[in-house]
């Protein structure tokens, strides 16, 4: 495979930025490729990431190097959060493709030094912003693998939540579906405490849309799944207050 030597070349000259931009240039060579014996439209499916209609192939590597970091914020690399994460690559990847994602980021990537930063530029210039919100919540997911969300887990999440350009109502929202308090349905909503009974509704109705599982139609099956998460999170919420509420 073509963009793993890519990958290893480029880490040699330009540490992990040359990993992950020969990455993505040896795969589109890979596709080039393909389409070539195919005869289909390689660039068209290769710069068709802006809209999210690729492969996720193009930034399988960088969301596992956001997952690292997540993992190892708080010190303690959790069995229970690596488990998530390879579960994860595996149902939306298949597991020979996750294997091989895996192989190259123990090998080239692991033990070096990640930038957040770096990654969330570059998903952030690649991916609708409906995608960015569900890694946000894969993120917190795997923060939430062993039971519970660690604060160091959270700053890390924040930190990269701002570098994909995250607003943060939308962070606090998905944050809230991971912390069980008085105000986690009013957070989740993205609402105040002291909203009216119109106002809920109004709220529900707009993050029901947002969070709609549909909006990730064109990814694969583990995306959708997060997404259904977070519609039913929402969900939730709304029948809290209905109740709290009385309407």
């Amino acid at each position: 495979m073509i963009r793993w030597l890519a990958a290893v070349l480029g880490y040699s000259f330009f540490r992990f930025p040359g990993a992950i931009v020969g990455f993505l240039l040896g795969t589109l060579i890979d596709k080039m490729i393909g389409g070539q014996k195919t005869g289909g439209s390689t660039f068209q499916q290769v710069f068709q990431q802006q809209d999210d209609k690729v492969s996720p192939a193009d930034f399988e590597l960088n969301l596992l190097s956001l997952a690292s970091l997540v993992i190892k914020a708080d010190g303690v690399v959790n069995q229970k959060e690596l488990d998530y994460v390879r579960l994860y690559f595996v149902q939306a990847y298949g597991k020979e493709r996750a294997n091989a994602t895996f192989k190259v980021f123990n090998e080239v990537i692991k033990n070096r030094q990640i930038s957040a930063a770096n990654i969330s530029a570059l998903l952030r210039s690649r991916t609708r912003y409906e995608s960015r919100l569900q890694i946000l919540h894969f993120l917190f997911s795997i923060a939430n693998a062993d039971g519970y969300v660690t604060q160091p887990e959270v700053n890390e999440i924040n930190n990269i939540a701002r570098y994909l350009g995250i607003q943060l109502r939308d962070f606090e929202s998905i944050k809230a579906m991971f912390f069980q308090n008085p105000d986690s349905a009013y957070k989740i909503l993205e609402i105040e405490k002291s909203a009216t009974v119109s106002e809920i509704k109004t709220a529900y109705r707009t993050m029901a849309k947002k969070y709609h599982p549909d909006k990730l139609i064109h990814m694969d099956a583990a995306y959708q799944k997060g997404a259904e998460e977070k519609f039913r999170k929402v969900q939730e919420a709304y029948e809290q207050l209905q109740k709290e509420r009385g309407f």
